[in-house]
């Protein structure tokens, strides 16, 4: 599989999941944290688009430390996206990926000085894509009895 390849596959895993974990570094203990994120658009070049506010705790954090990690999990699906992020105040895109739901959680609207576009270019993805609840079960019964190691489905780094 090519790069190009594993970069339209990884689009395809998360272009319909809205939730994501957003992985940051503490500015001042390094800790890691991890927080729920909506997913607002996802680019055929691997670029994830989140809104948030200017004073929550991952503008500061990628302010201070750009390197993030963004991870979707749903059944069957599992992505892991490494990379780097930006904040920015861009009314423009921040129109573009405005919805109700957004408007709603910020009561504000997207010119507002306080809301902000991440920006999160990934760099690597790594990726476990298995066939389904039922074809997993099967193949778990089937390496119990053969006594081989199962095969949990296609799994892959790729660069983006």
């Amino acid at each position: 599989m090519t790069d190009h390849d594993g970069a339209a596959h990884v689009k395809e895993l998360v272009e319909d999941q809205r939730l994501a974990m957003l992985t940051t570094v503490h500015p001042e203990t390094g800790a890691l944290t991890s927080r729920p994120m909506t997913l607002q658009q996802v680019d055929d070049d691997g670029t994830l688009w989140f809104l948030t506010l200017r004073e929550s705790s991952p503008a500061h954090e990628i302010e201070s430390t750009p390197r993030v990690n963004v991870a979707f999990a749903q059944e069957g699906a599992w992505v892991s996206i490494a990379g780097r992020a930006e904040v920015r105040h861009d009314p423009e895109k921040a129109r573009e990926l405005w919805d109700e739901m957004v408007k709603t959680w910020f009561q504000k609207e997207p010119e507002d000085p306080d809301v902000v576009v991440l920006r999160v270019d990934g760099e690597t993805a790594e990726y476990w894509d298995s066939p389904g609840r039922v074809a997993t079960v099967v193949e778990m019964v089937r390496a119990r009895v053969s006594g081989e190691r199962p095969d949990p489905g296609e799994s892959h780094t790729v660069d983006l």
